[in-house]
């Protein structure tokens, strides 16, 4: 059985558990008319994970009347990263959910709170079968350590109780994990989570093979991979009396060792070819894009507009797979991430606002219609995207599609047909150092100034659209495609290891009538060419965004990024746009559909069935 654990808080850990983490505190006190009592009970499980067993730590919540002759359907609920069963917000959930009549199972992940074994990485065959481990528990067929049973939950069948998952980032691949392994789960509620962690930790935004897959190493995203790092290793170095199930090697005390071994090849910059292709091999098996086949359970996935951790593209690519393999699958983007992002009116972890916000509805109604077989709910259209110049929401039937083409003139405007491109080239250069900033830094999300977004004179390249005559809505993930020319880069490109190729950073900006810029979301789209002697084609981050009439539209490639490793070695590049050699930019311009009703009590028609 593991140790009692006190929870160490470092100004790092805290930003995880309360900014970036406690969104997740979605479920107020309950239906003001209709709120139960319900008690909680601490209980420990040792369960089969991976090649041994993990002690799990958890909080049951039984709602007042529930028992075996008045059975009613659970939800099991965990944490984001460097969190546990007992912060704020992913207690809030086991409350809120007992409150409304589900048993709510809530636990620390593996490596968290008083839970044993390492970090890794919500590995399906570790992390999924330990969540499998307390679905039996739910089923009453095992009991927990103390002898405690679970005879009151509504089955489906021998063994097979009716369970949904709830949480966010960490907390949201582990429901897709599980599923994969166990498919008694009836539906799941992922938020703010990833797709393919070689994307989300070493992006590479050109070259898909699969969803956001590339086969090309991406450029390594250090403040956010490091940062996390830390807040998983902290613990164990600063607080005494450390299960033994949760002590590694000296130099990784808290990860698996393949874990640490991707982290540390990411930290060195130099991606010879064997190694990293086991690391985009570890990465990608304990991501969903690796068992996504196996997942059946009806998925609702809730993603962040503001997020440069895991942006808008990982979610889509993770909807389209299931939709396309015929798991029941809705999607909706809102407002906040990782980066921030809340808005007034939207779900919040400081008011519970459940019942009155968009997302809290849908939440809900996906529930009522999978755990207690409400058929008649309607659990609101296949896509819905948080439109901020409307404080509500526009609802489609499908990701819209590229619709807008516009193309990089050599006298650095973007026009919109092939006969205004101007003849000419252009170049810049990378420095040493970072000469670009985008991204929200750490430093600001613990209180620190952190600079606006800013790109250095000669270290990148911009193209500007004339004023716009009307509003433009784009919606989705725009597309560039390119092609530069970088003798430097295309003598070294193919030494074996990765590092050498040539790295860019591309984004979009809106540029005001009185020539203020805004970097819509803080976005950028970090590029390893895979080959510069060829076109390439850049899938930016995913955005929902109003450009206003008088407004202008700005593509920028830049050589460096502050969030970023970058080029190794000085390499100058060029870009040369003539009528039959220049760059297209491609966006999802929408036109302007009825909003979806913000603070209405259902979620509205659906689009395509339930």
């Amino acid at each position: 059985m593991s140790r009692a654990v006190p929870r160490f808080r470092s100004p790092l850990t805290f930003v995880a558990g309360a900014a970036l983490i406690a969104p997740l505190a979605l479920l107020g006190a309950g239906p003001a008319s209709a709120a139960l009592e319900f008690t909680k009970t601490p209980l420990e499980f040792t369960v089969l994970a991976g090649d041994g067993t993990c002690t799990v730590d958890a909080d049951l919540y039984r709602p007042a009347g529930v028992d075996a002759e008045h059975p009613a359907p659970a939800v099991l609920v965990t944490n984001g990263f460097g969190g546990s069963k007992s912060d704020g917000s992913t207690a809030a959930m086991g409350k809120a959910f007992a409150a409304r009549g589900y048993v709510g199972l809530v636990y620390s992940g593996l490596g968290f709170g008083e839970s044993g074994c390492l970090i890794t990485l919500d590995d399906p065959a570790v992390d999924g079968r330990a969540a499998s481990g307390l679905v039996d528990f739910l089923a009453g067929t095992r009991a927990a350590d103390d002898g405690t049973e679970a005879d009151f939950v509504t089955g489906d069948g021998p063994g097979d109780p009716r369970v949904g998952m709830i949480g966010g980032s960490y907390g949201g691949a582990v429901q897709l994990a599980t599923a994969s392994v166990d498919h008694r789960v009836d539906a799941l509620v992922p938020l703010v989570t990833w797709n393919d962690l070689a994307y989300a930790l070493s992006p590479n935004a050109t070259g898909a093979v699969r969803g956001v897959s590339s086969d090309t190493p991406g450029v390594f995203k250090w403040q956010w991979t490091n940062g996390f790092y830390l807040m998983g290793e902290v613990q164990p170095l600063l607080v005494p009396g450390l299960d033994p199930s949760r002590s590694g090697s000296l130099t990784c005390l808290h990860f698996a060792p393949r874990a640490c071994d991707t982290i540390r090849l990411l930290n060195s910059g130099r991606y010879p070819a064997d190694r990293t292709e086991a690391m985009l091999a570890y990465a990608r098996s304990v991501s969903p894009a690796a068992y996504l086949p196996a997942v059946t359970a009806p998925t609702l996935l809730v993603q962040g507009q503001a997020d440069s951790l895991f942006n808008l593209n990982e979610a889509t690519a993770t909807y389209r797979t299931l939709r396309a393999q015929g798991t029941t699958t809705k999607m909706i983007w809102q407002a906040w991430g990782h980066s921030g992002g809340q808005a007034p009116g939207e779900l919040d972890l400081a008011t519970g606002n459940l019942e009155t916000s968009y997302v809290g509805q849908r939440i809900l109604a996906w529930f009522d219609r999978y755990l207690r077989h409400e058929e008649d709910t309607d659990t609101g259209p296949a896509f819905a995207y948080y439109r901020d110049w409307t404080s509500g929401y526009g609802t489609a039937p499908a990701v819209p599609a590229l619709s807008r083409t516009m193309y990089l003139s050599g006298d650095g405007t973007l026009v919109d047909s092939r006969a205004e491109v101007t003849h000419g080239s252009r170049r810049y250069t990378n420095r040493l150092l970072p000469t670009s900033h985008s991204e929200s830094s750490l430093a600001g999300l613990i209180g620190l100034t952190d600079p606006a977004p800013y790109d250095t004179r000669g270290t990148h390249l911009g193209w500007t659209s004339a004023p716009l005559t009307a509003p433009v809505d784009v919606v989705g993930a725009p597309r560039a495609t390119l092609k530069v020319n970088s003798p430097a880069a295309e003598r070294v490109q193919n030494s074996g290891d990765a590092a050498d190729k040539l790295v860019l950073f591309a984004k979009v900006y809106d540029v005001a009538p009185d020539g203020t810029q805004r970097l819509v979301n803080r976005l950028v789209a970090p590029v390893r060419v895979p080959d510069v002697a060829r076109p390439f084609t850049v899938e930016l981050p995913g955005i929902v965004h109003r450009y206003e009439a008088g407004h202008r539209l700005r593509f920028v490639i830049a050589a460096g990024d502050t969030a970023y490793f970058g080029n190794r070695g000085v390499k100058p590049v060029t870009v040369v746009s003539a009528p039959r050699d220049t760059g297209v930019l491609m966006l999802p311009v929408v036109g302007r559909p009825s909003p979806e009703r913000p603070h209405s009590t259902a979620p509205g028609p659906g689009t395509e069935g339930t």
